[in-house]
């Protein structure tokens, strides 16, 4: 039997705020500079709904991240995407590719696979025991 294989989505976002790390499994997530967003940008060179990431499913029953520009009815944000250095409207995320959604504002999408494997607890008798005859005394 084959191990199950788990993956972790990581959005690592920098902006005017710093770095934060976000961790995807949520289905759609709104990014851009409004309050409202799921992920919020903190810079005013960004659009108040700047991009949507929508959670897609593979066959094998996994699944992967699309980041479209602006929002999910259509209307797209002020300056784009660039997604590895290219401007596009959609783009399926693979593993570290770089987002800029404007100046100084950047994400970095990791896809982590995890084999989940079964830990087995210690050895409840690997248990190393000192006798206080073994531990001498500092004046002899």
């Amino acid at each position: 039997m084959a191990p199950e294989v788990q993956q972790n989505h990581l959005l690592i976002l920098e902006d005017d705020k710093g770095r934060r790390e976000f961790i995807l499994n949520s289905p759609v997530y709104s990014i851009g500079r409004d309050p409202k967003c799921d992920i919020r940008l903190v810079s005013q060179f960004v659009s108040r709904r700047h991009a949507t990431l929508v959670q897609l499913p593979h066959e094998d029953g996994t699944y992967y991240y699309r980041i479209v520009d602006g929002n999910l009815k259509g209307k797209p944000s002020a300056n784009g995407l660039l997604i590895n250095g290219r401007k596009l409207q959609a783009h399926n995320l693979q593993d570290e590719d770089e987002i800029v959604f404007g100046p100084q504002v950047r994400a970095i999408y990791y896809l982590l696979d995890q084999q989940s494997i079964s830990t087995v607890p210690p050895d409840e008798f690997d248990i190393t025991l000192i006798s206080p005859n073994m531990v001498g005394d500092p004046e002899d």
